[in-house]
């Protein structure tokens, strides 16, 4: 019988204990995986180091005048500029969430072209034609069974359409385009600005936010400094930031959801870490006369604390897989809310790669003390105690 046999049966020598151990240990790497997995998917958008967005200083939801973006786009060292401006849009239903953007298609196309690629050039020019025109994702398209040249009706849950008095805006579907993995129009659907701003109740003539782009990613700093500096002290004071920082707020209007969920795992691995230590110290005081007749057989004390680290790093390990499956299935369910918009969200090789770690290191912290006490025990101290 070799060392692994003997710490497998060692494990079960007390089979409810054990089996609660893993489920408790299953819970916290269930949580954790799927925060990882979670958190890297909302943020995996690839972004140009030479492209910013300037908004509004106060928050993200308060809007800016159309004239911050003609100064903007003049601004020494600015190559291109657009602007773009939140619908709140959802198909049939509120659930049905999309992410809808007024924008200006010929200043749009300049600053994000790399990634609108894929649009075939017939329905680019359809697109910039018709005003009441909009550009969806293929997945999009295919998800809702929409076709080119089909016109849609889609829902604001913020404004009004001045021309029928009601919060639905009927758009022809000119074209749709690829969004591959990392891609900054994932998910996107895009109207135009001025079919928008004509129809809308309120807020006219105003704007969410202004992408550019710069000379160099050098400059950028300067660039924004010279942009928030100009419009200080004014009704609408700006902040200007690379486009990864924004899309870091953007991600951030979820509220702390992120921060709130790593205080859980925390606490949930500081429960497990308890739980664990306690539990090998109880299981190797239970064994200190087997313990004790081991090294009378010639059980080195370096081996039997290896044992003994090996019996915590194997459930730990056991653990964390039950855990990173049960994430996996969790991520797989929560994938289904934003079928059709490209957004996916799947276990992630950081995720797993991390569980690993964390359960090794877990495993060996939380036997560390038991280890240790089994590696200094003295044969007569062992045989002798009751």
């Amino acid at each position: 019988m070799n060392d692994r046999s003997l710490m497998w049966k060692n494990l079960w020598r007390k089979p409810v204990r054990t089996i609660l151990l893993m489920i408790t240990i299953t819970i916290g790497f269930a949580i954790f995986a799927s925060t990882i997995s979670f958190s890297s998917a909302s943020s995996n958008f690839n972004t140009l180091p030479t492209r910013m967005v300037t908004l509004s200083k106060v928050n993200f939801t308060e809007s800016l005048p159309m004239a911050h973006y003609d100064r903007i786009r003049q601004t020494d060292g600015v190559l291109a500029a657009t602007h773009m401006n939140w619908f709140g849009g959802y198909y049939r239903e509120p659930q049905n969430f999309l992410a809808v953007f007024a924008i200006d298609p010929a200043t749009y196309f300049q600053v994000y072209g790399e990634d609108l690629r894929g649009l075939p050039e017939a329905q680019r020019r359809a697109f910039f034609a018709d005003r009441t025109a909009m550009i969806v994702p293929e997945q999009l398209a295919r998800h809702w069974g929409w076709r080119v040249g089909q016109r849609v009706p889609l829902n604001s849950n913020i404004f009004t359409n001045r021309s029928n008095g009601r919060q639905v805006w009927d758009f022809m579907l000119a074209g749709t385009f690829p969004t591959p993995q990392g891609s900054s129009q994932t998910g996107s659907v895009l109207i135009h600005y001025d079919y928008f701003n004509e129809t809308r109740t309120f807020g006219r003539d105003r704007i969410g936010w202004v992408p550019f782009l710069t000379r160099s990613a050098a400059e950028n700093n300067q660039i924004a400094h010279r942009i928030d500096q100009r419009f200080a002290n004014s009704a609408d004071e700006t902040s200007t930031a690379d486009e990864k920082t924004f899309n870091e707020s953007f991600a951030a209007q979820r509220g702390n959801l992120t921060l709130v969920i790593s205080l859980v795992v925390g606490a949930s691995f500081i429960a497990i870490l308890l739980i664990v230590g306690t539990t090998m110290a109880l299981a190797v005081r239970e064994r200190t006369k087997e313990l004790g007749v081991m090294k009378t057989l010639g059980f080195s004390s370096g081996r039997v604390m290896r044992m003994v680290l090996g019996e915590s790093v194997l459930i730990s390990l056991f653990g964390a897989t039950f855990g990173v499956l049960i994430a996996a299935g969790m991520l797989k369910l929560m994938s289904t809310q934003f079928e059709g918009s490209g957004f996916t969200i799947g276990l992630t090789p950081i995720a797993l790669v991390a569980s690993i770690i964390v359960a090794i290191v877990l495993g060996l912290v939380t036997a560390a003390g038991p280890a240790l006490g089994a590696y200094r025990m003295r044969i007569v101290d062992a045989l002798g105690r009751r």
